[in-house]
């Protein structure tokens, strides 16, 4: 082996190495917001709630006559007219949306729940930074991606000898490109 493969060996292991160091507090970030966004119908990695409040209201009869005004009626009963975001007419029920808050209520019997929510403070900020679409942060992460593109390529060229890319590793990368692949054509 001579100087100049040790050489390229130490450059994409210093790359790989401060790279790395670099964006080890976003890596673990979009981590663990990305598990969390992945489950996101099972729960929300925004915020929790923290008191359920049953409500009874007066519904017309006819669901056409149920408006804006209506919906702030309720949200007036409630103590929620302050916070109120919009609503919707549902097949079943009608949704009021507060800023922290969720009204959800029966067509038919007027019956409801309203839920009353909190951030959960530092997951609620990692999945707002994961899936946040201003222009200058859109290039932060463009340019996010393309590190972690380089920390994966200069990875392949750290290790040498029989455990190298070209002997070994290769096998695994196939592998994990392959692994995915199936998920998505076969078992979606």
């Amino acid at each position: 082996m001579g100087s100049t493969n040790n050489k390229k060996g130490l450059t994409y292991r210093s790359i790989h190495r401060d790279l790395g160091y670099f964006y080890v507090g976003l890596i673990i970030s979009f981590s663990i917001s990305g598990i969390a966004l992945n489950h996101r119908r099972d729960w929300n990695p925004r915020r929790y709630t923290y008191k359920e409040i049953p409500m009874q209201v007066n519904l017309p009869k006819d669901v056409k006559k149920i408006d804006k005004k209506v919906a702030l009626a309720i949200s007036k009963q409630y103590k929620m007219d302050k916070q109120f975001d919009g609503f919707r007419v549902r097949e079943k029920e009608l949704e009021i949306r507060y800023e922290k808050g969720r009204a959800k209520i029966d067509l038919k019997t007027g019956k409801g729940q309203l839920n009353m929510f909190k951030r959960k403070v530092i997951l609620a900020e990692m999945s707002d930074l994961h899936q946040r679409t201003n222009l200058s942060w859109i290039w932060y992460s463009d340019i996010f991606g393309l590190a972690m593109l380089t920390i994966a390529i200069t990875g392949m060229f750290i290790t040498r000898g029989k455990n190298s890319f070209r002997r070994r590793g290769y096998i695994l990368a196939l592998v994990g490109v392959i692994f995915p692949l199936v998920f998505l054509f076969l078992l979606m």
